[in-house]
This record gives structure tokens, sequence and C-alpha cells, in this order.
């Protein structure tokens, strides 16, 4: 095709194009040859106090990519594949490092059809044993979305990131038992408090309220829904927006972590005014810009207010 269209091109163009393509490649080699250096470091550490002392980043937003491979490292893992949703195009994601540097299956969905085309575009979806899909994930469909695809019982990991239900995904989840959980949590809520935002089929942070703010639920309602489910909290990402838990009976010398212990402010400011613009509400300001909104108490299943 190239060749066909070349004639009305000019030279400087195409070379240019050829150029940014293999920049990408090269940046992507270091990337992935630097998250190796890392992962081998980490087999050195032992008998570490924080999650936090593991973090490094190669594709995820924040350190998890590090978190995550010192667990594979220390937990005994047989069917290594990985469930991930909330993904976007797959570009920044939690298990995408997994994905090429450890070679794991994986299945990873997205509610745009425009993101999950993006991902099947990409070279490592035909490189590696990935299924991309697109789907806006409930309660109500989870489990078949994921059961139609050939998964279920035990897999190594799986993570809800989706800005709204994820305590009510996690609740719903049968088919599948993961050994590893990553649960996005919002700390805005604080940890003394088990809540959640009210279950909507159709919740979508961005309508729920202009400032992006109010969505997910407390560290301790994912805690508390934890220890139902039969997993320990062993802690938070150093950015706090992911929680981390693990099957107890796969646990080994990982100490549980009450969520006090485990819990973690953000500090991150992507919160938005009335007309959808990034106002940086900072510390508690954050809360009050959505005090009083309602929430669900899991521990007394009544709706109150923030």
């Amino acid at each position: 095709m190239l060749k066909k269209i070349s004639k009305f091109i000019k030279p400087t163009v195409i070379n240019n194009i050829g150029n940014n393509l293999e920049m990408e490649k090269s940046l992507l080699d270091i990337k992935l040859q630097n998250g190796r250096i890392w992962s081998q470091l980490l087999m050195q550490k032992k008998n570490i106090k924080s999650l936090h002392e593991t973090e490094f980043k190669v594709f995820s937003q924040c350190g998890d990519d590090g978190i995550i491979q010192y667990l594979i490292q220390n937990l005994e893992i047989e069917n290594k594949t990985f469930v991930e949703f909330g993904v976007e195009d797959y570009l920044e994601s939690n298990t995408r490092f997994l994905l090429i540097n450890n070679n794991w299956s994986g299945l990873v969905m997205d509610g745009s059809d425009s993101n999950v085309l993006k991902i099947k575009s990409n070279e490592q979806y035909w490189k590696h044993d990935l299924i991309a899909k697109s789907a806006f994930i409930t309660a109500e469909n989870i489990n078949h979305l994921i059961e139609e695809e050939g998964l279920k019982g035990d897999i190594g990991l799986l993570h809800i990131d989706i800005d709204g239900n994820d305590y009510w995904i996690w609740k719903a989840l049968k088919v599948v038992d993961p050994i590893i959980m990553i649960v996005e949590y919002n700390s805005i809520f604080g940890y003394e408090r088990a809540i959640t935002i009210p279950y909507r089929s159709d919740f979508v942070r961005t309508n729920a309220h202009h400032s992006n703010l109010y969505a997910g639920s407390s560290i301790l309602a994912l805690c508390d829904l934890a220890n139902e489910k039969g997993y320990s909290f062993i802690g938070s990402n150093s950015t706090g927006n992911n929680a981390y838990f693990v099957k107890n009976k796969y646990l080994k010398d990982f100490k549980p972590l009450s969520a006090k212990e485990g819990y973690v402010l953000s500090k991150f400011r992507e919160s938005r005014d009335e007309h959808g613009k990034l106002n940086y509400l900072r510390a508690k300001d954050r809360l009050k810009s959505i005090k009083g909104l309602p929430v669900y108490n899991t521990r007394s299943n009544k709706i109150e207010k923030l």
C-alpha cells in the first residue's frame, strides 16, 4: 500500500512515518527491558513491610506492575490467566506487562467498541493469548461475559476498575475464583465507613455527579466483602486507588491487614467543576464537593448520606 500511494506523498513524510514507528518500537523495547530488570531485582527482596516497596511502572498507571510481579513470584499460581475490565485501549493497564513479560493468557473488557478495536489492532494482540471484548459490565452480566469465553474456576488474577459499581461487580462474581484480586477503591470515602455508591446497572460517574468523584466504594466495604469471599487484604498501592487481596489458602507469608492499616489517601486531583473543567480540588475539599450524596452502607444495608 505504501508503494502505491508514495508518488502522492513527499519522501520526507514517508520517512517520518517510518522513523516514528521505529522510535515507538525502540521505546517499547526499552520499557520492557527495564521492567524485566526490575522484576529480577524484586526476587532479591525479602520480608517487605509494605507493597509500596515493590512498585514499578511499565504499562500500569501507577506502580502496580511491580506489585503484581512481586505477588506472582511469591504465590503458587498454576492457572496463569487474568481478567481485567475497564482497560480503555489497554496501552496503560495493570495486566499488559503480565501478558507480555510473563506470557500469561487473559481476557480484557471495555465498554467502548473503539477501544477494543484499538486493542485488536495492536501487534501484541496476535503475539499473545489475549481476548478483547466490548461490553458494558453490570452485576447481572459479569458471570456470563466471563464464562462465554471459556473461563471458570481458579484463575491467577482479576482486576476490577470501572469507576463505579466495582463493589457490586465483585459481590456478584461467581464464575471464576481468582487467587489475586485487585479492586479500585475511592479513598475519599475514608476507611471508617463501609459504604459504596448505591447499585445502578447504568451507572456512569460523569453522569452521576459533575465532580467525577462520586463513584466506587470505601476500603472497609471491600475488606468486609473480601472476608466473606475468603480473601485477606494485604495492602494498597502508594497512589491510593487499588486494593490488593489474596485468597486465604494461598496467603503464605503475606500479612493480612485491617482497612485502616492498608488504607492510603489518594492525592491525585481529577475533580471537575459544573462545566466539566478540572478544578484540582485537594484533600477534604474533594469530600466536601460530594457531601450529602446517597451511599449504601454495606453493614446496615441502608442508604445513608456522605
